[in-house]
């Protein structure tokens, strides 16, 4: 198939990477001309515009850090709406706000065009190794037709709903993911203040009903005082953003989320945002 890319970032790229390797015609932009070299070194067409890259491709994917900028990007001067064919479809993996999700869509069917909000789940690994999961808004008819190539990036891909949908699961895919974080920074904070070996406690607790893949990862991480980014810590802290914003239009109480955003906040206020979220536990240690 003739696919585009925008967003060649740190999962944007391999993922990618993965269509142009299974055999479909891959087209980039992006805003940064070296983001797209390496691709364009494997065989990638580079395109001046979205819009340009638009009107090559019958299926383009959006791997964009905002709202604002996924928006800007699909309906914006020179944007994929300006180019996209009737029955094309844009494919956005992005984490951004549900309501911009259907807003987007919505403006794109005017046009005859259509869109799936498909964020992941997986990080910068799942990328890489083509294992994301894959949650899916919009017309499932459309999810079908774009599958095989969904099926190059990750390993679940899971039609939730109608558009919004996707970015709804992703919502609570964080709130769940991120509190388990702070969950550990707190446990690691404990036994360190406590006075007993935090190594020994993970490998205490992985063996029990506590166990799970926050534990081995990040606790490991906070174990080591390994603090370098494996997803920067300000991604989570826009995602929650999203979450609270999404609770409040739904109505939804979310006290725990709250909680963790405000410790995001303190994370953030310490200049600790390209970090990894790791650094929970180092907001702890400063009280």
């Amino acid at each position: 198939m003739k696919v585009g890319f925008i967003g060649l970032g740190v999962m944007g790229r391999p993922m990618a990477g993965h269509l142009l390797k299974a055999g479909h015609e891959l087209a980039v932009w992006a805003r940064r001309p070296e983001s797209a070299q390496p691709l364009a070194e494997q065989g990638a067409k580079v395109f001046a515009t979205p819009a340009e890259l638009a009107r090559h491709c019958e299926v383009i994917f959006t791997m964009i850090t905002s709202s604002a900028d996924v928006e800007q990007v699909a309906l914006g001067p020179q944007g994929l709406g300006e180019g996209m064919a009737p029955g094309a479809v844009l494919v956005d993996c992005s984490t951004i706000a549900p309501d911009v999700a259907r807003r987007i869509a919505a403006a794109l069917a005017e046009k005859g065009a259509h869109m799936l909000d498909a964020p992941v789940s997986g990080g910068e690994l799942g990328a890489v190794d083509a294992t994301l999961a894959i949650m899916a808004g919009g017309d499932e008819a459309v999810l079908e037709r774009v599958r095989p190539l969904l099926e190059c990036l990750g390993k679940r891909i899971v039609h939730v709903g109608p558009s919004g949908a996707g970015q709804v699961a992703k919502a609570c895919n964080q709130m769940i993911m991120v509190a388990a974080i702070e969950a550990v920074a707190e446990a690691m904070r404990l036994a360190e203040a406590s006075g007993v070996d935090c190594g020994k406690v993970k490998e205490a607790l992985s063996g029990g009903s506590a166990a799970s893949r926050v534990l081995d990862v990040m606790g490991e991480r906070m174990v080591q005082r390994d603090f370098a980014a494996g997803i920067e810590a300000r991604l989570h802290h826009k995602d929650f953003g999203l979450v609270l914003e999404a609770a409040r239009r739904a109505g939804s109480p979310v006290p725990l989320a709250a909680a963790v955003s405000q410790q995001l906040n303190a994370l953030m206020a310490q200049g600790w945002g390209k970090d990894d979220t790791a650094s929970l536990l180092r907001v702890l240690e400063l009280t």
